[in-house]
């Protein structure tokens, strides 16, 4: 049995309970890390609020693959049988966490956190996407010396105060490297972190480029571990939000949004799916509402409370593409969005040094000039001169179309959510 919180604010947080089979307990302890321990000012007759029983060794017969996980939201009980990845004790807490922050007038983000130092202010990033797509890169980039908060959770409250949710960060490892992401690589090498699905070779060396088993190779690591690491309780609140959409064809590395814009941009939850997400995710062109794969009621109920709490507590927005421009990695034409392209991005958003236009097609902003990118890689911001440089005007036009349409179709498909939503993007 594993107590704590999540959140670490005496005022917002949620007491969690975690039951494991004692012959898994590598997933208790790695829930441990991610919980905010108890204070001991806890009473004898302390209760979890919400609770996760997890039986990696009980089949449930009859469900597919024998496996099943059952959600009671109105008990707070997470039931987990017949699975011993640990992402499912992790996932388990939040989900059932996400309703009790939409019950309480706020809103669950799959987000990671940071705050960034422009001149003797601190602008604070929110940070969403999918797993896989680079939220947690971006999170733990450095710009101008900026610290993480939270790697994959918050809460954005009515108040629009920002709440945490782990004392930890469950990474993904496939393709570490120590020049690209150096804050993960230091923390995931320490001895007190816990490693799932990642290559060991004879002599105990970790390989974390092996994919021979799999490439979603995960790390649990401590907050404290992380170099410059904040204290959600001295976040005050957002001043912008990222969305990050892997991509390959005619989304910008940046783009910045409007608040409908912004709403409908979030339901549309676009991405190209990762390893991150199993194997029958990689490689496919997805859709994922607020791309938090984990809100347990309905889709609209998010998108609608995203727009309330907009305008309610304005801050900028922009869609971000982590991928490629062009084409896939298989394309010589194609452009890389390199880490060294988003951080500048990043690095220009907090600072307001960003050149912006109106794109014609899209009615966004796309960016003329980021201070850190060369103009030779223009087509990384604007891919429609990409495409006409390479002579692909036709290739444009036709991507531009089929994804307008696809858009408008896909917000339409949502009972329930607000018309304003709907009709941002012009559908």
């Amino acid at each position: 049995c594993v107590d704590g919180y999540i959140g670490n604010d005496p005022e917002h947080r949620t007491s969690a309970r975690l039951w494991m089979e004692k012959a898994f307990a590598n997933i208790a302890a790695m829930q441990d890390l991610l919980y905010y321990p108890l204070d001991g000012n806890e009473s004898e007759q302390w209760e979890p609020e919400l609770t996760v029983v997890y039986t990696p060794s009980v089949v449930a017969n009859g469900y597919p693959d024998d496996r099943c996980i059952t959600v009671d939201l109105e008990a707070g009980v997470t039931r987990v049988m017949n699975s011993d990845y640990f992402g499912e004790s992790k996932k388990g807490g939040l989900r059932m966490w996400n309703a009790l922050v939409y019950n309480k007038g706020g809103l669950a983000l799959h987000a990671g956190c940071k705050m960034i130092p422009v001149g003797d202010e601190q602008k604070t990033a929110l940070i969403v996407g999918l797993s896989g797509t680079g939220k947690t890169t971006t999170t733990f980039t450095r710009q101008n010396g900026s610290g993480p908060v939270q790697d994959d959770f918050v809460a954005m409250m009515g108040d629009g105060t920002i709440q945490a949710t782990e004392n930890g960060c469950f990474a993904k490892t496939f393709g570490l490297s120590v020049e690209d992401e150096p804050t993960i690589h230091a923390a995931v090498c320490r001895q007190v972190s816990y490693l799932e699905n990642v290559a060991q070779d004879n002599d105990g060396n970790i390989d974390f480029f092996d994919e021979s088993y799999t490439q979603n190779g995960r790390a649990v690591i401590r907050m404290e571990d992380i170099s410059g690491a904040i204290d959600a309780r001295e976040v005050p609140r957002a001043d912008f939000l990222l969305i990050l959409n892997r991509n390959e064809n005619i989304i910008p590395g940046v783009c910045k949004l409007d608040a409908k814009q912004s709403a409908a941009y979030f339901m549309l939850g676009e991405t190209q799916g990762t390893s991150a997400g199993g194997k029958d995710e990689a490689g496919k062109f997805l859709r994922v509402p607020g791309t938090n794969p984990f809100f347990p009621l309905l889709h609209s109920q998010q998108g609608n409370r995203f727009l309330e709490l907009m305008k309610a507590h304005p801050m900028e927005a922009y869609l971000l593409n982590t991928g490629r421009v062009g084409g896939p990695d298989s394309d010589d034409r194609s452009k890389k969005v390199r880490i060294a392209h988003s951080s500048a991005i990043v690095k220009g958003i907090a600072e307001a040094t960003i050149s912006w236009e109106t794109d014609p097609d899209f009615g966004y902003l796309v960016a003329t000039s980021v201070p850190g990118i060369d103009e030779s890689d223009i087509g990384i911001l604007q891919p429609r001169i990409l495409y006409n440089d390479q002579g692909r005007d036709a290739e444009y036009r036709v991507y531009v179309d089929r994804i307008r349409e696809e858009r408008v179709e896909c917000l339409n498909s949502f009972a329930g959510l607000a018309p304003e939503i709907v009709n941002a993007l012009g559908g």
